[in-house]
């Protein structure tokens, strides 16, 4: 099984998958803190951990005491998503893993998406004009597609800690979700 396939398997996982967004979005934390936060129990939180350390996702971050671990992500890229290579995905296994973690990131997406909404009105105008949802349509082929992402890729990489040091910079989260306008006409090869 390659890196990007054992990765995947990993988390494509309820709890693990929630696990990777807590520490993301929050920061090192505890298999207990992790446990509270997310209303399960710290033995099944460990387990979990372990499981996403031995596939690389995790790690521990060595600022614990003891026999307290302190947990956080390994950044391996714009998301924890596996970097999977074409011919990965023949295998049913990784198909179906694939397929439940992306619709898993969508519920996610939904989830923020909605509290965000809820809030907004409470934010300045100039954060509701900045954030939100934008619709764009674009014809390519799937290697411009590709190029396309990357390049958007290399943009939030620059804008990763650009906010760094200044009082007013908050985090954000920066989805990128992708997909043909015509379903039901998938190309051949």
């Amino acid at each position: 099984m390659t890196d990007s396939r054992a990765r995947l398997r990993a988390l494509a996982h309820p709890l693990r998958s929630r696990l990777v967004a807590r520490l993301r979005a929050g920061g090192p934390a505890t298999a207990t803190d992790l446990a509270a936060d997310l209303g399960t129990n710290s033995g099944a939180t460990s387990y979990h951990l372990r499981a996403l350390e031995a596939a690389g996702v995790v790690r521990d971050s060595g600022t614990g005491t003891g026999r307290r671990r302190v947990w956080e992500i390994v950044e391996a890229g714009p998301d924890p998503r596996p970097e999977l290579a074409v011919g990965d995905l023949e295998d049913d296994d990784a198909q179906a893993g694939l397929d439940w973690l992306e619709r898993d990131y969508v519920d996610h997406f939904t989830e923020q998406a909605t509290q965000w909404l809820d809030h907004a009105p409470d934010w300045p105008q100039r954060w509701q004009l900045a954030t939100g949802v934008h619709d764009w349509m674009v014809l390519a082929t799937d290697e411009q597609l590709q190029s396309m992402r990357a390049e958007i890729d290399e943009v939030v990489k620059r804008y990763r800690r650009v906010g760094q040091g200044n009082p007013t910079a908050r985090r954000l989260a920066v989805y990128s979700f992708v997909f043909p306008l015509d379903m039901d006409r998938a190309p051949r090869g």
